[in-house]
């Protein structure tokens, strides 16, 4: 079977351009599989061609619905100029419709939902989880209302998808120490930031079965207690230098350390 790689670019959910992808997936049942990666509320040029230059280099097709016209003449000029595979599904109809009518459409990212605050806001907010998961753009760490900290299995991103579901905005990064930290994370106020803590033993645990899943060798040095116990060090040192408020996810469920993280955001305001 083989595989396409496509990029969704909105600058509102991406919910329309999903649809129509899965639709034309089902046209192909069983001869190809499409891998869809999602940018949501892509809403400035830097986002729109950080989204476009990451699919032009990994060679996916990209499905766009952006109502900003200077957004999508920039896109389409990216894509004329690199060969790109990219489709707008937004604009010829609409621009049929001013023909007709002679109205102008409003370039209203969203418009057409018509859902609760609250469930927009949580919708929102798993976008922007999704967006800013493990580190991919450091830039969103100013806009997160949570920034979690923590080396690799600690239960990172189902915390941040799990908060996100609350609406809360939710970055996180994964620390090594052999990567450097980003600038931006020690412009970010040390009451936003939580950093993730549990016993060597457990992260073993959890790597070795991650490994074990994957149908890796479970002795590399990612499951081995000498590397987890030096990323550990590591991360206390970050912690200590940012102000994180430490977390326990030791043997814990995520609603549990979410109710912590909860408390102590609700205690600050």
């Amino acid at each position: 079977m083989k595989k396409v790689l496509v990029y969704i670019i909105s600058d509102s959910v991406g919910e329309s351009a999903q649809t129509i992808v899965s639709a034309v997936e089902s046209q192909f049942y069983q001869s190809i599989e499409l891998e869809v990666r999602r940018f949501a509320f892509v809403t400035n040029e830097d986002d729109l061609k950080f989204a476009l230059r990451g699919a032009l280099n990994n060679k996916a097709i990209v499905v766009a619905t952006l109502v900003n016209h200077e957004l999508l003449a920039s896109a389409q000029s990216f894509a004329k100029r690199t060969g790109l595979g990219f489709v707008d599904l937004m604009s010829p109809l609409t621009q049929l419709i001013t023909s007709q009518t002679g109205i102008e459409s409003r370039e209203e990212p969203g418009a057409r939902y018509t859902m609760p605050e609250q469930k927009l806001a949580s919708v929102a907010a798993i976008e922007f989880a999704e967006k800013y998961d493990d580190g991919k753009d450091p830039k969103g760490f100013e806009k997160a209302d949570i920034l979690i900290l923590g080396i690799s299995r600690s239960a990172k991103t189902p915390l941040s998808m799990y908060l996100a579901v609350k609406s809360y905005k939710v970055a996180n990064l994964p620390l090594m120490p052999e990567v450097a930290l980003p600038e931006e994370l020690f412009n970010i106020p040390k009451e936003k930031i939580f950093g993730l803590i549990a016993k060597p033993e457990s992260i073993l645990e959890v790597r070795k079965a991650r490994l074990e899943y994957l149908g890796l060798n479970e002795d590399s040095s990612y499951a081995s207690m000498e590397r987890i116990e030096a990323e550990l060090r590591y991360a206390y040192e970050v912690y200590e230098t940012v102000g994180a408020q430490l977390i326990s996810s030791d043997k814990r469920s995520i609603e549990e350390v979410a109710a912590e993280i909860e408390e102590k955001i609700k205690g600050r305001s």
